[in-house]
């Protein structure tokens, strides 16, 4: 014989203990994302190698977790089940600032003082973090608005992870990619600290043994094999003619099938998806939803009212009208209720009911013999509460048990003979049906909206401010699309998710606007090459080491946490799609180039009025990732003159005109 069984705690408790089965996967995240940063930044190089600097960045995400986890537990912020994914999706968030970072070190020039080096790299990198931060942790704080509690904790636990995260890379990790630089400085190995002999005066040392190679002609760090590819191959390619018209074909049907998806995707959750797969509560639903599909829950109606006279014919005949409206609704089957019963034995042996004092003194006999004892708080010779139950049918989807619940409570509420409430332990689940579609359409709005305004506050033109706010818009409905091809509904669960989806498309899509806005290449495709030069090659490490925080969730047996797997999957996927292929392709065709007109200005008026050298360090100090002004600037010092050739300065090669500006 097979029994399946379940009380109303069984969902709770397991529930709770399914945050447990996560908690073996921790380790393995870590060794992952560490392994991934620990590779994406070796070097061939034994002085430029930048192994202890990919590890520390991936300690300070764990620093972070700590912090924020000790500090708001100390506070008494209960802990939420689904806060057990935070940690994962906080290495994802440290791991992405590290290598834009690093990246940013790597363009600086490796003869300068450290104390310069740094200072440039914060200059290059702190604005663009910032950025990102400040709308991933103004998207978690948006999330506090949901009547969700689990969805609160979750926002508030890794929002505040978010900040601290933002703190130690600045600071711990940037303090350590100070010290590193220094060991780079003296010319020391990467792991045992001792000076080693350059590779220009030792050509023929082992790779082991000489390092501290550098570009002669920039003055920074060799262009990594990646960077490489983006600058001389995908940029130019991507910036073809035919090239974009493909990718706005391409972006059109994206757009296409991610509405079709949102108008399929269902709402609500399988309360067997609460447990882990294991759980005996797993086997409950499945057996009843085999063979005793067409019945619902077993819904009880309260009458709360103490002063209701059961003992009266007319209180009675009110109740049993509203209890009739209760049975002729299409998805409920007869009233099951101690009331009639009680009746019918008081006929069979002749007992006055309709006597209050007869009534109330044979009822705890028949409560004990009938077994009708837990349905009646008789206390102190007064009824104050009692319940009846009434069996539902036909409820076999999440829009029929949301359908249900609302039908109930509204003839419970047009009852006026009596006041009754109905419930099931189910309905705590039920409830968010009626507000999930309101409460995530609200949040997405507020957060997208303060995304818009601290894109305006930071990125120097506002165009492109309005084409991160785009992107936003446009990762969130691909993600909320392709959820129902993946088959996950819209409830609690995804709509935690989808509050973190909007923090992270406007990561890669501000990074590649910024890095657009701030080049001073002359045309728009040149800065949009630029961009990809710049920051493709740290966002396609921060999208890798992201997923690979959340890849080993796929394997575990909760849904909740399958569920985070799938959606921050396409959250990183198609926020990285955007990032290094559409946004760059339509900054490109509508980029505002105002800004480099200015510049232009600004740069003559100095030239003008300043000596070739000082010339020459501003054009490199504002020139970004493209330090091949410099070169051609110093050619010219190198004649010896004095004051600036005026036909020179607005004729020569390096000159700023931008061919799709008019």
């Amino acid at each position: 014989v097979s029994v399946s069984y379940f009380t109303s705690l069984s969902r709770d408790e397991e529930f709770e203990s399914s945050s447990a089965s996560v908690i073996p996967l921790f380790s393995i995240t870590y060794f992952l994302a560490i392994t991934i940063s620990i590779t994406s930044c070796l070097r061939l190089d034994c002085v430029r190698n930048k192994v202890w600097v990919a590890s520390f960045g991936a300690f300070s995400a764990g620093l972070a977790v700590l912090s924020s986890f000790g500090l708001l537990l100390f506070c008494g912020m209960p802990f939420a089940m689904t806060v057990a994914s935070a940690p994962f999706l906080i290495l994802g968030i440290g791991v992405d600032d590290m290598f834009i970072m690093i990246s940013c070190w790597q363009k600086t020039k490796v003869k300068d003082q450290v104390e310069e080096r740094l200072a440039e790299t914060y200059r290059e990198a702190a604005v663009s973090i910032t950025i990102t931060t400040l709308t991933d942790v103004l998207a978690f704080y948006i999330g506090l608005m949901t009547p969700f509690r689990s969805v609160q904790s979750f926002c508030m636990y890794t929002g505040t992870a978010v900040l601290f995260c933002y703190v130690y890379n600045i600071t711990f990790f940037g303090a350590f990619l100070a010290l590193n630089g220094r060991r780079e400085q003296g010319n020391r190995h990467w792991l045992t600290c001792m000076v080693v002999p350059e590779k220009k005066d030792n050509p023929d040392g082992n790779v082991c043994c000489v390092g501290g190679a550098y570009d002669m002609q920039t003055g920074t760090e060799r262009e990594m094999p990646a960077d490489v590819f983006f600058k001389k191959y995908y940029g130019p390619f991507l910036t073809n003619s035919w090239t974009k018209v493909f990718i706005i074909i391409l972006y059109g049907g994206y757009l296409a099938a991610s509405i079709y998806g949102c108008l399929q995707i269902q709402e609500g959750i399988e309360l067997k998806n609460l447990a882990v797969d294991t759980s005996y509560v797993v086997k409950y639903y499945d057996n009843e939803r085999k063979h005793f599909t067409e019945y619902g829950p077993n819904v009880m109606i309260v009458i709360k009212d103490e002063k209701f006279q059961y003992w009266n014919s007319s209180a009675r005949k009110g109740l049993d009208s509203c209890l009739q409206k209760f049975e002729n609704l299409s998805m409920t089957s007869k009233v099951v209720s101690w009331l009639p019963f009680y009746m019918a034995y008081g006929e069979l042996i002749n007992l006055s009911l309709n006597n209050e004092n007869e009534f109330k003194k044979n009822l705890p006999g028949f409560l004990k013999a009938s077994g009708f004892s837990q349905d009646v708080n008789f206390t102190n010779n007064s009824i104050l509460a009692s319940r009846m139950f009434i069996q539902t049918v036909n409820i076999s989807r999440a829009i029929d048990e949301k359908n249900m619940q609302s039908a109930l409570r509204e003839t419970a509420e047009k009852c006026s003979a009596v006041d009754l409430l109905v419930y099931h332990f189910s309905f705590i689940y039920f409830d968010q049906y009626a507000v999930i579609v309101s409460n995530t359409i609200q949040n997405v709005v507020a957060a997208t909206l303060a995304m818009l305004v601290i894109s305006l506050l930071l990125i120097p033109n506002p165009l492109c401010s309005l084409w991160v706010t785009f992107a936003i818009a446009s990762v969130i409905v691909g993600v909320a699309g392709f959820m129902a091809f993946w088959d996950v509904n819209l409830d609690s669960i995804s709509m935690i998710n989808l509050v973190i989806c909007i923090g992270f498309s406007v990561d890669f899509s501000a990074h590649i606007s910024y890095a657009f806005v701030s080049s001073n290449e002359p045309s728009a495709n040149k800065k949009a090459i630029n961009a990809l030069y710049s920051l493709g090659y740290p966002m396609i490490q921060a999208a890798v080491s992201t997923i690979a925080g959340v890849v080993v969730l796929a394997a575990s047996p909760s849904y909740i946490f399958r569920t985070f797997f799938k959606i921050m999957f396409l959250v990183i996927l198609f926020g990285l799609v955007h990032g290094i292929t559409f946004i760059p392709v339509f900054l490109s065709l509508f980029g505002f180039c105002g800004k480099v007109h200015s510049s232009i200005e600004h740069e003559n008026g100095i030239k003008e009025h300043s000596s070739i050298k000082n010339q020459s360090a501003f054009a490199y100090s504002n020139s970004g990732f493209t330090p091949q002004k410099e070169l051609q600037m110093n050619s010219y010092a190198n004649e010896n003159t004095d004051t600036p050739d005026k036909s020179y300065i607005f004729n020569s090669s390096w000159r700023n005109y931008d061919p799709d500006c008019p």
